[in-house]
């Protein structure tokens, strides 16, 4: 019997969080409470038991990936297998906080399409503050998107947006842009950011500078080569 459309889908790509998925999960279904929702999983080829430490449950879908394919691999699948007419964005280490989710739902209810969380402030090392902060003065006035912390993954958008994203190795760092560009109303509030416990971060230098630089070209094309209509 199919499953009746959730109102909120929460779409959380996993990669290694065997020790973070649990605790995740039961902070979920407690911030959640009392919404019409489902959880998306996308395990993006983990190593570990991730997978099996996914509680099975009538609200929770688990995709699996065959081999790691990357964040915004596991993202994009995840957004366009969600039912919800609002979807979550929520990464699995535990930095981001669930609770804030219903916060992020009701800017949408006043009428934003797109609410990025941005992180006031952030429990993370010095090195990788100031190289986020530079990373995101750039992007921002490259691109146009007018977001101070793309990097933080906590976001919510009405379902119509997905349309507006590309699937591209490091999409998830512009989905802010790509979404405004097709003429989408973005909203930033503040949210929690809280220390790794478990686990290690999967995202070096290497892909925060040097990747990130080159999509910042790519996305300015594409954004400047959008085709613009509306019917009559």
């Amino acid at each position: 019997m199919t499953q009746p459309t959730p109102a909120l889908s929460v779409v959380i790509p996993l990669y290694n969080e065997q020790d973070n998925v649990e605790s995740l999960q039961k902070q979920l279904h407690s911030a959640l409470s009392g919404l019409n929702y489902e959880i998306v999983f996308v395990d993006d080829g983990s190593k570990d038991a991730t997978a099996q430490r996914v509680e099975k449950r009538p609200d929770v879908v688990l995709l699996e990936f065959e081999k790691n394919a990357g964040q915004s691999a596991a993202m994009y699948a995840g957004i366009h297998a969600a039912r919800g007419e609002v979807i979550a964005l929520l990464d699995g280490d535990l930095q981001n906080d669930p609770a804030d989710i219903p916060l992020l739902l009701a800017e949408i209810d006043k009428g934003a399409d797109l609410v990025c969380g941005y992180r006031a402030k952030r429990k993370d090392t010095v090195v990788k503050r100031i190289t986020s902060r530079v990373a995101n003065f750039v992007r921002s006035r490259f691109t146009k998107d007018g977001v101070r912390d793309t990097g933080c993954t906590l976001k919510a958008m009405r379902r119509e947006c997905r349309a507006a994203l590309v699937p591209f190795y490091g999409m998830h760092r512009f989905i802010p842009a790509l979404v405004k560009g097709m003429g989408y109303k973005i909203v930033e509030i503040p949210v929690n950011h809280r220390p790794r416990t478990a686990g290690v971060s999967k995202y070096g230098l290497g892909n925060r500078a040097i990747k990130a630089t080159v999509d910042m070209f790519g996305v300015r094309w594409l954004l400047s080569r959008q085709v613009k209509y509306k019917v009559k």
